[in-house]
């Protein structure tokens, strides 16, 4: 640690932990070098070597000590970064890149420290001579500004000054010419990509729905869809089940195969042949899959700048399941707490997705109703939930728990559920029909032909307030789905 009477603040060990962090763990310097700049180091030779850091990262090589001193001794740096020896040592006195966030904060601290004391130098230089109390103020917040503004993440524009203007006017162009221009992620679901023009990127979409009404299957559906349809790169973050229960999900889904039929060991060879040509299409997609069973809005962000770092930059989708199970990364306690964690928990979510710059998909659970229809009120500790989603969607499927005779006499279609498109904040409602496939655990769009038809109007259970009408002009399955 410093002398902080007669040196600047800095933390020489923080600054040598923190590089030997990334030489050690390349996973960890998408993140770092974001929040990074030379100036941030004290010593001389770990500015050096950061600029080179950057260099060989911006390359998209993998930075070790060879390609690190290599490119130090092409600049001509490599003495002045201490020699190959001390990059080597680098590496060698940091057992664990661990701890990286916490010598990164000391060192971004450090440096906001020194550039606070060199403008206090300047405006107190400037105050001695000055003969002008108001230049003096002016001079005093520039400098103090200048500071702020290197660790300010907002972004505060005057339009007149922006290309924000002309950026939606070319936007409003481009869609003229060509409606599908900005056309986002599709989900596989026809009318539902039909309203939101596919998952927009860095939108919140928060599917809700009570315990066992589909919402991990329709989860999965979209991703299935994304990943195999349009060779999206997605990660799904399951703190519910485990990796091997999902996959065997996407096998079955993407296979058509029941999923009963090959955990009881009954394929038929057709299936088995199916079940091959899907697991190779799986094997090609791009899907990314984190099992952890408690994890915090930073670790996924964290994870996801990985993924997004180890595929050139691309990141299409992201999958959370689900919110209420997630950790705010404090320990709190009581209900009224856990309501505030989940809030935060959301907030940084939407953060995330717009970091990010990418749709990210939240599950969530409703609170247990004995009747009627999901409303956004029903959103389980949170109505934080609802503010902070950019669409909220939830799934109602009136069979479920509907006896033989209501079928009969309320026209109830056995397999047929509702999408109910609640909130949707750049776009309008809906209600959506889709048919719920139980035995592969799948949702798919209701087929254009069938024997049955609608019911009657009227006949549904009431719309709520939030909630759109009934579609029109759907048809029926023409077979029953078994639970």
């Amino acid at each position: 640690m410093s002398d902080k009477n007669n040196v600047m603040p800095n933390n020489l060990d923080a600054e040598q932990a923190l590089l030997g962090c990334m030489l050690i763990d390349n996973e960890i310097l998408a993140e770092v070098l974001d929040q990074l700049d030379k100036n941030d180091f004290y010593q001389e030779s770990h500015q050096y070597i950061l600029s080179a850091m950057k260099m060989v990262f911006a390359e998209r090589k993998p930075i070790d000590i060879v390609t690190l001193c290599d490119r130090l001794d092409s600049d001509g740096n490599l003495d002045k970064a201490g020699g190959i020896s001390y990059v080597s040592e680098l590496a060698q006195i940091t057992p664990s890149a661990a701890n990286y966030r916490y010598y990164l904060d000391i060192v971004r601290r450090d440096s906001v420290n020194r550039s606070l004391i060199r403008a206090a130098r300047e405006i107190a230089e400037f105050a001695k001579s000055s003969d002008d109390s108001v230049k003096s103020v002016q001079f005093a917040e520039e400098r103090i500004y200048s500071v702020s503004k290197t660790n300010d993440t907002s972004a505060v524009k005057d339009i007149r000054e922006g290309s924000g203007i002309n950026a939606v006017l070319d936007k409003f162009e481009k869609l003229a010419k060509d409606k599908d221009a900005f056309r986002g992620i599709p989900t596989g679901f026809t009318r539902l990509d039909r309203l939101t023009n596919g998952l927009q990127k860095s939108d919140l979409i928060v599917i809700a729905a009570r315990p066992g009404m589909g919402k991990t299957s329709i989860a999965m559906n979209i991703i299935e869809n994304a990943a195999l349809g349009s060779d999206a790169v997605c990660v799904v973050f399951s703190l519910e089940m485990p990796e091997v229960q999902i996959i065997q999900r996407l096998l079955c889904s993407a296979a058509n195969v029941s999923m009963s039929s090959a955990l009881s060991g009954k394929l038929s060879t057709n299936d088995w042949k199916k079940i091959f040509k899907a697991s190779d299409k799986l094997r090609q997609s791009r899907i990314n899959i984190d099992d952890s069973s408690r994890v915090t809005p930073a670790e996924i962000l964290s994870k996801c700048r990985r993924i997004k770092s180890k595929n050139n930059g691309r990141l299409d989708l992201v999958m959370i399941d689900y919110i209420q199970l997630m950790s705010g990364g404090k320990n709190q306690g009581g209900e009224q707490n856990r309501t505030q964690e989940v809030a935060s928990i959301t907030r940084e979510l939407k953060i995330m997705a717009k970091e990010l710059n990418v749709p990210v998909i939240a599950l969530s659970q409703l609170r247990r109703i004995q009747s009627g229809e999901p409303q956004l009120s029903d959103l389980r500790e949170s109505g934080a939930i609802e503010q902070d989603a950019d669409i909220v969607m939830f799934i109602n499927r009136p069979d479920v728990n509907a006896t033989e005779e209501d079928i009969e006499k309320k026209h109830i279609v056995k397999g047929m559920a509702d999408l109910i498109v609640a909130k949707h904040r750049n776009g309008g409602l809906d209600r959506i029909k889709l048919r719920f496939k139980g035995e592969l655990t799948k949702f798919v769009n209701p087929e254009p032909d069938g024997d049955m038809q609608p019911p009657p109007e009227g006949e549904y259970l009431p719309v709520p307030d939030e909630a759109p009408q009934i579609s029109e002009n759907f048809i029926a399955p023409d077979e029953e789905i078994p639970f």
